[in-house]
């Protein structure tokens, strides 16, 4: 096919950007061709407006931003979980430990037995506060109760106590004492325990020795026949009940008098009461209440102990840390003639 006349390139193959030479440009036909074969000396591709950019500093920025704020709230949840977590086993810990000596307090109480002796004789029940802690002249721990508007406080009392008990022909006396003035341990718990036989000779002043076997033991260490409960024990308290269910105290400051025979009665200390009761005399019920602080909060107060002061201030800001424990106890051998 032959072709008379050139080819133009329209005005809109040039606006595209198709051709920048020539408006004309020369042809070449071959004889057998199936098509037009232009000869472009130069092609532009054609700019699109959907060009793709690379990011710029202020989008880097941003997105730094967003993701350093993703990690710090993943953490946030990490470390309140990981709190949560602790305080839980904490908490498993103290209930185990603070149930476990509650228990055994339970048991040695529920057993005691009147020794039906002299008046003023042998001792079946003791109670009286910590003779280390009030007569060396150490003040008892003062915590600021949390949440108090008024900066209300709360005291805890430290007593010891003891029980007599007896099985068969088997008298066995039972103490616990906490030690205020341990340098290894932060207020440790002891249990004190020592039997003999009711056939030995001067069988009848044996539950006397008993009692003062334990008095003796816990106010002349090292202790002997005593074994070592739990730490971080910072309130113990022993009330006992009459059959009526009224507080046994000596009438004052408390409004009722007790009307019990053979129980004498200590100066009240701190708002409790001690006593010893003789004879044929036994509590109705007893109420323990016993105060244990954290395993971590006895930790850090132990590495305060060579500076007294600072101790005791962080120990005063613990008193969400304190658990307590509280049960009353019925007495199964209780004589209601004692009463009468």
């Amino acid at each position: 096919m032959n072709l008379k006349h050139p080819i133009s390139v329209g005005a809109d193959v040039r606006r595209r950007g198709l051709v920048t030479s020539s408006p004309t440009i020369p042809k070449r036909v071959t004889p057998h061709a199936s098509r037009l074969t232009f000869h472009v000396s130069r092609f532009t591709p054609p700019v699109s407006r959907f060009t793709r950019h690379a990011f710029t500093l202020v989008e880097i920025l941003v997105v730094v931003v967003l993701l350093s704020f993703i990690i710090l709230a993943l953490m946030t949840v990490f470390n309140a979980t990981q709190t949560a977590f602790r305080a839980s086993i904490t908490q498993t810990d103290v209930m185990e430990g603070g149930r476990s000596a509650m228990g055994l307090i339970k048991s040695d109480l529920e057993s005691m037995t009147p020794s039906f002796g002299t008046n003023y004789g042998a001792v079946n029940f003791y109670v009286n506060t910590n003779s280390w802690q009030y007569q060396s002249n150490s003040l008892p721990l003062v915590q600021t109760l949390i949440g108090s508007i008024s900066g209300a406080q709360r005291t805890n009392v430290l007593e010891n106590f003891f029980v007599l008990t007896r099985q068969n022909t088997t008298w066995t006396g039972v103490g616990y004492f906490v030690d205020t003035t341990s340098t290894n341990f932060l207020n440790p718990l002891y249990r004190f325990s020592i039997s003999t036989n009711m056939m030995a000779k001067n069988a009848r002043n044996i539950p006397a020795i008993l009692y003062a076997n334990f008095i003796n033991t816990f106010l002349n260490p090292p202790f002997t026949n005593m074994s070592h409960l739990m730490d971080g024990v910072v309130h113990l308290t022993v009330r006992a009940y009459d059959p009526n269910g009224y507080w046994m105290t000596n009438g004052y400051p408390f409004g009722y008098t007790n009307y019990a025979r053979n129980v004498w009665f200590s100066p009240p200390t701190l708002g409790e009461v001690g006593f010893y009761m003789y004879s044929n005399t036994l509590p109705a019920a007893v109420q323990v209440e016993l105060g244990v602080l954290e395993d971590r909060t006895v930790q850090r107060a132990e590495s305060l102990a060579g500076s007294p002061l600072a101790q005791a201030n962080y120990l005063a800001q613990q008193a969400g840390k304190v658990h307590l424990f509280r049960q009353r106890i019925p007495i199964r051998n209780v004589d209601p003639s004692a009463y009468q």
